[in-house]
């Protein structure tokens, strides 16, 4: 029998005022599972993170997550539940210090006696932000910010790690650091839902995929079928 996923969404509809962006999405992660979903810039991916983070309500389908119904929950019960999720744009807080930024994401275990280990463990996947924990965020460059973003996210010790275009707009050399740190980060336990318009790297560090097109799934596959699609190959890798 096939176990239960840890993420499970069933026919969801989303959109905004203007209509439904999403259509009918039926998509899985397992857990410790590395999924991704690539797509056109305007195909949906960043409606869909913010519909399971509870951001913008879904108009029908359901969410499930580790047993809870996430339909009618409120955005700021999600992160509790074990569910940390990266927006597009590396959103750090630029007057704050590197400590004070990553000590944020920790508001969810500020009692547990565990949060120093979260801290040791995020700054030893992150060493170049233990060289500068007193430095001001804003400083730092487009890179060092999503190792931010991340150890961020990560200190909670999400159950599924929800990553929104991390490697955009950042330097080739950077985006292999981040396709090593992200396969670390998986290593570890945490569930991975990635959406990416760099194909390439996605599908090289997802074990699994969706395609999203026009707010539709129209592929789901292994990364390595994905990667032999002649669609896949045509539309989104340039082969």
């Amino acid at each position: 029998m096939t176990a239960t996923p840890l993420l499970d969404i069933n026919d969801l509809c989303a959109g905004y005022d203007a209509g439904n962006v999403l259509h009918h999405i039926n998509l899985s992660v397992g857990r410790g599972e590395f999924v991704c979903v690539i797509g056109a810039n305007t195909a949906g991916k960043s409606t869909l993170l913010r519909t399971i983070s509870g951001l913008l309500p879904n108009r029908s389908g359901r969410i499930s997550f580790d047993g809870h119904d996430l339909t009618e929950l409120p955005a700021h019960r999600i992160p509790g539940l074990g569910i940390a999720h990266v927006p597009e744009g590396r959103h750090v807080f630029p007057g704050m210090t590197i400590e004070e930024n990553l000590m944020l994401g920790a508001f969810s275990i500020r009692t547990s006696k565990d949060l120093g280990g979260r801290r040791e463990q995020m700054l030893g996947i992150f060493p170049r932000l233990r060289e500068r924990l007193s430095q001001l965020a804003g400083t730092l460059s487009g890179g060092e910010q999503q190792m931010l973003v991340l150890a961020r996210a990560l200190i909670m010790n999400p159950k599924l790690l929800l990553l929104d275009e991390p490697s955009h707009g950042l330097a080739p050399k950077i985006v292999d650091e981040l396709h090593e740190t992200l396969q670390k980060i998986n290593a570890t336990g945490t569930a991975i839902l990635l959406v990416e318009q760099n194909t390439v790297l996605a599908l090289s560090v997802a074990t699994r995929g969706y395609v999203l097109e026009s707010g539709e799934i129209v592929l789901a596959a292994s990364s390595a079928d994905l990667r032999s699609n002649d669609r896949v190959r045509t539309a989104y890798l340039g082969l």
